[in-house]
């Protein structure tokens, strides 16, 4: 059990192992790779999850990392920058992508996805997350994840430029954190009736 949970990579393959014997023994349907039905389900799954890593960095980033960076000793500082902070920014970019593809696939094949992108009723709640969500991963591509290169040093850059890239991807992934809130509440209002 304890080599199980020494690889992260064994440790996710015994989750969807876990998940494959619960399906059997909770007598669910045999997966059907012909039914629409059941690719709804697979898109829809996906995009939760990658949705849960997005917003799970994202928050990490901003209730752990950001205030606690001050409190760290200088000299402890590069563990941060130089280890965890590239890691995780690998994920947090990835895990966005891949909400915005799964959420706008599940979007299309449900025939939703132009009247709520246009933010047309019934579909005005899933429609304002939607915005949302594409904002945000706007923001993480195009605004975050080029000045946290500046601001570990991944690319060159003056130290007066430093410091102003630390402050835009920090006030950007407030914002994020500021939009999460709404747009996680829109997604799940659509299918509670709406806002």
């Amino acid at each position: 059990m304890n080599t199980l949970f020494q690889s992260l990579g064994r440790t996710v393959l015994a989750g969807f192992a876990l998940l494959v014997l619960l399906v059997i023994l909770a007598g669910s349907p045999v997966v059907d790779l012909r039914s629409h039905a059941w690719w709804m389900f697979a898109f829809r799954w996906l995009h939760v999850t990658a949705a849960i890593m997005w917003v799970g960095l994202l928050w990490y980033f901003n209730f752990v990392q950001i205030p606690a960076m001050p409190r760290i000793p200088d000299e402890q500082k590069p563990a941060i920058t130089k280890v965890i902070a590239p890691s995780a920014l690998y994920w947090f970019r990835y895990a966005a992508l891949a909400t915005v593809i799964m959420g706008l696939g599940l979007a299309s094949m449900n025939g939703y996805i132009l009247p709520a992108l246009a933010l047309r009723a019934p579909f005005t709640p899933i429609g304002i997350g939607m915005w949302l969500g594409l904002i945000m991963a706007f923001n993480v591509w195009f605004i975050i994840w080029p000045m946290q290169k500046k601001a570990l040093g991944m690319v060159p850059v003056e130290i007066t430029g430093k410091a102003r890239a630390v402050r835009v991807a920090m006030l950007t992934s407030r914002i994020n954190t500021m939009l999460s809130i709404p747009m996680v509440y829109c997604m799940v209002a659509q299918q509670h009736g709406g806002l």
